[in-house]
């Protein structure tokens, strides 16, 4: 197991949930973990940043938010979502039609562009998540009356590498030491652990909806010790893409009902409209139904319409679905059945929309999902425990927490026929180490050997990501299929993964370390390896029966050949010249056939091999015949 308390540093450590829609910020103190109000008496702050039309100050948290619908062009929100990614990212796209504010492409990646005291000016997406994780440093440091510069910042669980160096970039341009990184659901699943007091061993899904991601993680809890079993997620999901099917009803609507009038290209009314749809969507875990009322929205004219729950449900029901496809997938992964689950803690302020938690309810046979924590605070409290842990100030938390995290995809090398050989399966806990021996070479007299390391869920290596190659040389020469290999995998505490060869019969070994190996991936490619996995499972199938097919075929024929050209072999030396010269014929003709033929059906590579048997087996029952 791995521990997070083994390096501890000086002073108070802040936990900062750094959300799509809001953030919040938590300290350890008194032994205690206490959730820091900002200078409006909130414990909540919109994620938003501003330039004012007039001066162009700059405004952060409330201040922003309230001003949005009167300077959209230049007020910025849901910046998470650009977090790490790259601008022609189709998530990127998508979003782009819908946000008031301009982006351009800067090095491929996307930048917020402004009209600042009279001139253009970029920001990336790190400077602006910058702007907000300061805005919860100075927060803090009122509360404290200190400075503070250690934090633990949490991000969603399916975040990729490149996501949480972006997250990482962001501390450091606030001013903050980001000691560490956790995953949102593990940071709510030590909140309710940490603030019930858990003793016995539970296990629990953390279902956690935010404005902007969705993630899920399930989890083993006992005392102290957390232990993630599985995670899955989707980082482009979550209660802005309810707000957004609410706009886009309005805005069909509005097309009706005006004469074909289109609000999108008015960025003021769609501001004002984004923030009623927000607004009626909150109303509405509450009452069954709302009016969406703007003053001067088209053409001149008041708007007003109402909107039920039950048409907010209607609208975006297949979201909800989707998020509970995500929870069946992570329960499988897990190897867990619903009735194993014996918590379901919420996390996220979306997850208080009502029909989200009577289908979660449903789908666990009537099982109430937990209220014992704060959605919108759980996250930060959790990293706050987290940060406490890791600090060396005696009255912060009494808690010294152990962290099991998992690898997100399969990691393994690419052999014979382009087949991935997986080495360390996805959701494997982490740090481990993992050897698979099952390696020869394939050809006579092979002295070095490239070992190309991948990782993804699909049988071919074309369909996964490519993370570096290496070569062991040395190798003992001998005929193809002596000499053994074995590979073995290590993922260390910190996400470093070392691939080391070796051959079994000599001392011969290579190693290769692969840093922030989950950089490699965006989070829309593991995405997509993942559904891909899913809905293609029976071609996948297929594709493993083709390529074995050929490699029992393939290695028949060496076989073959090795024995029938062994001279002094005891089958060789019993066989006829006009056999010899049959089956002779019979292995030009399959070679031939293999050489021409390297994408063959399964079909194809049985009857070839049929063939061939159909001509050796008559022959060495004689020489069997013959050597009794």
């Amino acid at each position: 197991m791995a521990s997070t308390t083994t390096t501890k540093v000086s002073g108070e450590v802040i936990g900062i949930d750094l959300g799509t829609t809001f953030s919040c910020v938590a300290v350890a103190r008194n032994g205690a973990i206490e959730i820091i109000a900002n200078d409006q008496g909130n414990r909540t702050t919109p994620s938003s940043v501003a330039f004012s039309a007039a001066e162009s100050e700059r405004l952060i948290g409330e201040a922003a938010k309230n001003q949005a619908a009167l300077n959209p062009h230049r007020t910025i929100f849901d910046i998470k979502r650009l977090m790490g990614k790259q601008f022609d990212d189709s998530d990127v796209q998508s979003d782009l039609k819908y946000l008031p504010y301009k982006v351009v492409s800067r090095d491929g990646k996307p930048y917020v562009e402004l009209d600042v005291k009279g001139r253009d000016r970029s920001f990336s997406p790190e400077e602006i998540s910058a702007m907000v994780l300061g805005k919860m440093k100075e927060t803090a440091e009122l509360y404290l009356g200190k400075t503070v510069t250690n934090a633990v910042v949490t991000v969603p669980a399916y975040f990729n590498d490149a996501q949480r160096k972006a997250t990482k970039d962001a501390g450091t341009i606030a001013g903050l030491n980001v000691i560490r990184i956790i995953n949102e659901p593990t940071a709510g699943a030590l909140a309710y652990g940490l603030r019930l007091g858990v003793k016995t061993r539970r296990k629990i899904l953390v279902y956690d909806l935010g404005g902007g991601t969705f993630d899920v993680s399930v989890l083993e809890v006992e005392g102290d010790v957390f232990e993630v079993l599985a995670t899955g997620g989707d980082t482009h999901l979550g209660g802005g893409d309810f707000d957004q099917r609410v706009m886009e009803y309005f805005i069909g609507l509005i097309r009706r009902k005006y004469s074909g009038a289109d609000l999108t290209s008015d960025r003021k009314a769609m501001g004002k409209l984004r923030r009623e749809c927000e607004r009626a969507k909150r109303v509405l875990s509450s009452q069954s139904q709302t009016r969406v009322e703007i003053d001067s929205l088209v053409q001149g004219s008041d708007f007003s319409e109402p909107l039920t729950r039950a048409k907010f449900e209607e609208l975006n029901l297949d979201l909800f679905r989707r998020t509970l496809e995500v929870v069946e997938g992570t329960l499988r992964d897990a190897g867990l059945q619903k009735g194993e689950i014996e918590e379901i803690v919420l996390v996220g302020g979306s997850t208080r929309i009502l029909r989200l938690r009577e289908m979660l309810k449903e789908m666990f046979g009537g099982k109430e999902p937990s209220n014992k924590v704060n959605p919108d605070e759980a996250v930060a409290y959790g990293a706050a425990v987290l940060g406490a842990s890791l600090s060396d100030v005696p009255d912060q938390h009494e808690h010294d927490v152990t962290l099991l995290d998992v690898t997100p995809l399969s990691l393994g090398v690419a052999i014979l026929g382009g087949v991935m050989s997986i080495v360390i399966p996805r959701n494997t806990h982490i740090p481990t180490m993992m050897t698979d021996e099952d390696y020869e070479t394939v050809y006579d007299q092979q002295t070095s050997a490239t070992f190309q390391v991948y990782q993804g869920e699909r049988p071919l290596v074309e369909d996964c990501i490519k993370l570096g190659s290496f070569d062991l040389s040395g190798i003992t020469p001998a005929p193809k299929g002596v000499a053994k290999l074995e590979t073995t995998f290590e993922i260390d505490a910190d996400g470093i993964l070392k691939v080391t060869a070796r051959e079994t019969t000599s001392s011969r070994s290579k190693s290769l370390v692969i840093k922030d190996y989950k950089g490699n991936l965006t989070q829309r490619e593991i995405e997509r390896m993942v559904k891909d996995s899913k809905k293609m499972v029976e071609e996948d199938k297929l594709v493993r029966a083709r390529v074995d097919a050929r490699n029992r075929f393939e290695r028949f024929v060496y076989d073959l050949r090795n024995t029938v050209s062994d001279g002094d072999g005891l089958v060789s030396g019993k066989m006829g010249l006009e056999d010899r010269r049959k089956v002779e014929r019979a292995l030009e003709e399959a070679s031939e056939w293999l050489d021409d033929n390297h994408c063959g059906s399964k079909k194809d590579y049985e009857k070839k091999l049929k063939k061939l048997t159909d001509v050796w087996n008559p022959i060495i029952t004689k020489v069997y015949k013959l050597i009794r």
